[in-house]
Protein backbone atom coordinates (compact mmCIF):
# COMPACT_ATOMS: atom_id res chain seq x y z
CA UNK A 1 0.00 0.00 0.00
CA UNK A 2 1.26 3.49 -0.85
CA UNK A 3 1.64 5.35 2.42
CA UNK A 4 -0.90 6.11 5.10
CA UNK A 5 -3.39 7.56 2.59
CA UNK A 6 -3.47 4.28 0.68
CA UNK A 7 -3.87 2.32 3.89
CA UNK A 8 -6.74 4.53 5.06
CA UNK A 9 -8.49 4.29 1.69
CA UNK A 10 -8.11 0.53 1.49
CA UNK A 11 -9.29 0.08 5.09
CA UNK A 12 -12.33 2.30 4.52
CA UNK A 13 -13.28 0.39 1.36
CA UNK A 14 -12.77 -2.94 3.12
CA UNK A 15 -14.91 -1.91 6.09
CA UNK A 16 -17.72 -0.56 3.92
CA UNK A 17 -17.68 -3.55 1.60
CA UNK A 18 -17.83 -6.12 4.38
CA UNK A 19 -20.36 -4.33 6.59
CA UNK A 20 -23.05 -3.07 4.21
CA UNK A 21 -25.61 -5.46 5.72
CA UNK A 22 -24.84 -4.12 9.20
CA UNK A 23 -26.69 -0.91 8.28
CA UNK A 24 -29.92 -2.92 8.09
CA UNK A 25 -29.23 -4.67 11.38
CA UNK A 26 -28.36 -1.40 13.15
CA UNK A 27 -31.42 0.36 11.77
CA UNK A 28 -33.64 -2.43 13.08
CA UNK A 29 -31.90 -2.35 16.47
CA UNK A 30 -32.29 1.44 16.80
CA UNK A 31 -35.94 1.19 15.74
CA UNK A 32 -36.56 -1.51 18.32
CA UNK A 33 -34.86 0.63 20.99
CA UNK A 34 -37.14 3.56 20.11
CA UNK A 35 -40.16 1.30 20.35
CA UNK A 36 -39.66 1.09 24.10
CA UNK A 37 -37.92 -2.27 24.55
CA UNK A 38 -35.19 -3.04 27.05
CA UNK A 39 -32.48 -2.13 24.54
CA UNK A 40 -30.87 1.32 24.78
CA UNK A 41 -28.98 3.23 22.03
CA UNK A 42 -25.79 3.24 24.14
CA UNK A 43 -25.93 -0.56 24.32
CA UNK A 44 -26.21 -0.73 20.52
CA UNK A 45 -23.11 1.45 20.09
CA UNK A 46 -21.14 -0.50 22.70
CA UNK A 47 -22.31 -3.86 21.36
CA UNK A 48 -21.37 -2.94 17.79
CA UNK A 49 -17.90 -1.85 18.91
CA UNK A 50 -17.47 -5.01 20.99
CA UNK A 51 -18.59 -7.24 18.12
CA UNK A 52 -16.28 -5.60 15.55
CA UNK A 53 -13.42 -5.72 18.09
CA UNK A 54 -13.89 -9.48 18.45
CA UNK A 55 -13.92 -9.95 14.66
CA UNK A 56 -10.74 -7.88 14.28
CA UNK A 57 -9.02 -9.72 17.15
CA UNK A 58 -9.90 -13.11 15.64
CA UNK A 59 -8.61 -11.91 12.25
CA UNK A 60 -5.32 -10.70 13.74
CA UNK A 61 -4.88 -13.98 15.63
CA UNK A 62 -5.68 -15.94 12.46
CA UNK A 63 -3.18 -13.79 10.55
CA UNK A 64 -0.53 -14.97 13.00
CA UNK A 65 -1.30 -18.53 11.93
CA UNK A 66 -3.70 -19.60 14.66
CA UNK A 67 -7.22 -20.83 13.96
CA UNK A 68 -9.87 -20.33 16.63
CA UNK A 69 -12.91 -21.57 14.72
CA UNK A 70 -12.54 -23.84 11.66
CA UNK A 71 -13.66 -21.91 8.56
CA UNK A 72 -16.10 -24.66 7.62
CA UNK A 73 -18.13 -24.08 10.79
CA UNK A 74 -18.11 -20.28 11.08
CA UNK A 75 -21.55 -20.23 9.42
CA UNK A 76 -23.07 -21.77 12.54
CA UNK A 77 -22.82 -18.31 14.11
CA UNK A 78 -25.83 -17.45 11.94
CA UNK A 79 -27.86 -19.35 14.51
CA UNK A 80 -27.38 -16.41 16.92
CA UNK A 81 -29.51 -13.81 15.05
CA UNK A 82 -31.87 -16.59 13.93
CA UNK A 83 -32.47 -17.66 17.55
CA UNK A 84 -32.97 -14.02 18.65
CA UNK A 85 -35.51 -13.60 15.85
CA UNK A 86 -37.37 -16.77 16.86
CA UNK A 87 -37.45 -15.66 20.49
CA UNK A 88 -38.85 -12.26 19.49
CA UNK A 89 -41.44 -13.89 17.22
CA UNK A 90 -42.60 -16.21 20.01
CA UNK A 91 -42.97 -13.20 22.33
CA UNK A 92 -44.99 -11.37 19.64
CA UNK A 93 -47.29 -14.39 19.15
CA UNK A 94 -47.89 -14.69 22.89
CA UNK A 95 -48.66 -10.98 23.19
CA UNK A 96 -50.93 -11.10 20.15
CA UNK A 97 -52.89 -14.06 21.51
CA UNK A 98 -53.42 -12.26 24.82
CA UNK A 99 -54.39 -8.98 23.14
CA UNK A 100 -51.34 -7.06 24.34
CA UNK A 101 -48.90 -4.88 22.40
CA UNK A 102 -45.51 -6.51 21.92
CA UNK A 103 -42.19 -4.72 21.69
CA UNK A 104 -40.33 -5.55 18.49
CA UNK A 105 -37.05 -5.90 20.41
CA UNK A 106 -34.78 -8.72 19.33
CA UNK A 107 -31.63 -7.93 21.23
CA UNK A 108 -31.98 -6.91 24.85
CA UNK A 109 -28.52 -5.69 25.80
CA UNK A 110 -24.88 -5.14 24.91
CA UNK A 111 -24.01 -8.85 24.82
CA UNK A 112 -26.80 -9.81 22.43
CA UNK A 113 -25.99 -6.85 20.13
CA UNK A 114 -22.33 -7.94 20.09
CA UNK A 115 -23.45 -11.52 19.36
CA UNK A 116 -25.51 -10.40 16.38
CA UNK A 117 -22.62 -8.24 15.10
CA UNK A 118 -20.17 -11.15 15.38
CA UNK A 119 -22.55 -13.58 13.69
CA UNK A 120 -23.39 -11.15 10.91
CA UNK A 121 -19.70 -10.37 10.32
CA UNK A 122 -18.20 -13.83 10.81
CA UNK A 123 -17.39 -14.08 7.12
CA UNK A 124 -15.47 -10.79 7.39
CA UNK A 125 -12.68 -12.72 9.11
CA UNK A 126 -11.83 -14.45 5.82
CA UNK A 127 -11.35 -11.01 4.23
CA UNK A 128 -9.49 -9.33 7.09
CA UNK A 129 -7.09 -12.19 7.87
CA UNK A 130 -5.03 -12.19 4.65
CA UNK A 131 -4.88 -8.39 4.73
CA UNK A 132 -3.56 -8.29 8.30
CA UNK A 133 -1.10 -11.03 7.38
CA UNK A 134 0.48 -8.92 4.64
CA UNK A 135 0.32 -5.24 5.66
CA UNK A 136 2.54 -5.12 8.75
CA UNK A 137 1.99 -3.79 12.26
CA UNK A 138 1.80 -0.05 11.49
CA UNK A 139 -0.73 -0.46 8.69
CA UNK A 140 -2.74 -2.90 10.80
CA UNK A 141 -3.06 -0.29 13.57
CA UNK A 142 -4.14 2.35 11.03
CA UNK A 143 -6.69 -0.11 9.58
CA UNK A 144 -8.10 -0.83 13.04
CA UNK A 145 -8.41 2.93 13.70
CA UNK A 146 -10.29 3.35 10.40
CA UNK A 147 -12.60 0.49 11.42
CA UNK A 148 -13.29 2.27 14.72
CA UNK A 149 -14.34 5.41 12.82
CA UNK A 150 -16.39 3.22 10.46
CA UNK A 151 -18.33 1.72 13.37
CA UNK A 152 -19.23 5.23 14.58
CA UNK A 153 -20.41 6.21 11.11
CA UNK A 154 -22.44 2.99 10.76
CA UNK A 155 -24.10 3.48 14.15
CA UNK A 156 -24.89 7.11 13.31
CA UNK A 157 -26.38 6.03 9.96
CA UNK A 158 -28.46 3.29 11.60
CA UNK A 159 -29.72 5.74 14.23
CA UNK A 160 -30.56 8.33 11.55
CA UNK A 161 -32.40 5.80 9.38
CA UNK A 162 -34.24 4.56 12.45
CA UNK A 163 -35.45 8.06 13.33
CA UNK A 164 -37.52 8.74 10.21
CA UNK A 165 -41.15 9.32 11.08
CA UNK A 166 -42.59 7.08 8.36
CA UNK A 167 -40.20 4.24 9.19
CA UNK A 168 -41.09 4.54 12.88
CA UNK A 169 -44.81 4.50 12.06
CA UNK A 170 -44.39 1.28 10.06
CA UNK A 171 -42.38 -0.33 12.85
CA UNK A 172 -44.88 0.76 15.51
CA UNK A 173 -47.60 -0.90 13.46
CA UNK A 174 -45.86 -4.01 12.14
CA UNK A 175 -42.54 -4.07 14.00
CA UNK A 176 -43.41 -7.06 16.16
CA UNK A 177 -43.46 -9.14 12.95
CA UNK A 178 -40.91 -7.28 10.76
CA UNK A 179 -38.03 -7.22 13.28
CA UNK A 180 -37.97 -10.96 14.07
CA UNK A 181 -38.42 -11.75 10.37
CA UNK A 182 -35.36 -9.62 9.48
CA UNK A 183 -33.19 -11.33 12.09
CA UNK A 184 -34.38 -14.81 11.18
CA UNK A 185 -33.71 -14.01 7.51
CA UNK A 186 -30.20 -12.71 8.26
CA UNK A 187 -29.41 -15.77 10.39
CA UNK A 188 -30.71 -18.18 7.75
CA UNK A 189 -28.73 -16.38 5.04
CA UNK A 190 -25.49 -16.60 7.04
CA UNK A 191 -25.95 -20.34 7.58
CA UNK A 192 -26.96 -21.10 3.98
CA UNK A 193 -24.27 -18.97 2.30
CA UNK A 194 -21.52 -20.39 4.51
CA UNK A 195 -22.16 -23.91 3.19
CA UNK A 196 -22.02 -25.28 6.74
CA UNK A 197 -25.15 -27.37 6.15
CA UNK A 198 -23.25 -29.34 3.50
CA UNK A 199 -20.45 -29.96 6.01
CA UNK A 200 -22.89 -31.22 8.64
CA UNK A 201 -25.10 -33.32 6.38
Amino acid sequence: MDGIGGTVGTAAAMFAGTNVDDIIVLTVLFLSARAGGALRPGQIWAGQYAGIAVLVAVSVIAALGLTIVPDDYVGLLGLVPFALGVRSLVSALRAHSSGQDASPAVATGLVSVAGVTIANGADNVSVYTPVFRTIGTGSTLVTIAVFAVGVALWCAAGSWLGSHKKVIEVVERYGQWIVPAVFMGIGALIVIESGVLGELF
